[in-house]
């Protein structure tokens, strides 16, 4: 029977968000951002191990106490200069089997919900791709140029935003991303292969925290799910 697993990169610096520290470590309702995307996945009783890709360089996960997950939370410090390098090397050294399920989630996304983690679960684990969660876009799209003019207006039918946990089985997954380790989500190394991964419903509530105002919206429904 296959085992499922998390996997959070969280290698990465995040210089859009305009701070010295790295993103991931940023305070976010009285706890460093990543903490609560860790809170989450070890919450989740079908999910075995929740590793966390660091950099070999990362001198601030020991600071903080974590001791709350016990050993379903692995810190592996082997993270790359990319999201798909770190996931590709986190992969190796989880050293899992080539049929166990990886929920791959971003650091940067506080706010997912253990309904959301168990719809993904329950509606792919006997997918035979597997897939992600993910939101229909409701915004009319706009194509610009150059300058920043409006070239034409997109028809946003069938477009979906992906999110994470982005869920495939292990070996697939590793072999996606040896073909390409630039893919900024594994769904697009999946499909490159010529997959269809399966988009699962979620909320906008599960976006990814990238600008400072971001971080205001994050902050203010984590401090009501606390409540």
């Amino acid at each position: 029977m296959s085992d499922f697993h998390a996997l959070v990169p969280a290698a990465g610096f995040g210089a859009r968000m305009g701070h010295e520290s790295p993103k991931q470590y940023l305070p976010l309702a009285g706890r460093p951002m990543i903490f609560h995307a860790l809170a989450t996945l070890c919450a989740c009783e079908q999910i075995s191990t929740v590793f966390v890709v660091l950099s070999p360089e990362d001198t601030q996960f020991q600071l903080y106490d974590v001791s709350r997950f016990g050993s379903k939370l692995q810190p592996l410090y082997c993270g790359g200069a990319t999201r798909a390098e770190s996931v590709l090397s986190g992969l190796l050294a989880a050293e899992l089997e080539p049929d166990d399920w990886v929920l791959v989630h971003d650091a940067a996304r506080p706010c997912l919900t253990l309904d959301y983690l168990h719809k993904l679960i329950d509606e792919l684990r006997d997918d035979a791709v597997g897939g992600l969660l993910a939101v229909p876009v409701a915004d009319t799209l706009k194509r610009a140029d150059a300058a920043g003019r409006v070239l034409r207006t997109e028809s946003r039918e069938q477009l979906w935003q992906a999110q994470t946990p982005q869920m495939f089985r292990a070996g697939l997954l590793a072999r996606a991303l040896q073909q390409d380790k630039e893919v900024t989500d594994d769904a697009s190394a999946i499909e490159a292969l010529g997959y269809q991964p399966k988009l699962v419903a979620c909320e906008p509530t599960n976006f990814k925290v990238t600008y400072p105002q971001d971080r205001l919206l994050a902050e203010l429904l984590l401090n009501q799910k606390n409540k």
